[in-house]
């Protein structure tokens, strides 16, 4: 799979998860480093932020930009 296909089907699957399925992913990944958020600090986040944030640390890990 292309750098670009990863994101696009990671980019795709992210935006289709709610609020609660995008936190439970956030403090459960495991990646090459580990996400430490607490959980008031993710209610404070609007549903773009945490889509953001789980979309950053999967390209990360993948080593594609």
């Amino acid at each position: 799979m292309t750098s670009k296909e990863f994101f696009e089907q990671t980019a795709t699957s992210i935006a289709a998860l709610d609020r609660d399925e995008l936190k439970r992913r956030i403090k459960n990944f495991h990646g090459r480093f580990k996400l430490d958020f607490t959980e008031d600090y993710l209610n404070q986040l609007n549903i773009d932020r945490l889509r953001h944030i789980l979309l950053a640390a999967h390209i990360s890990t993948s080593g594609s930009c």
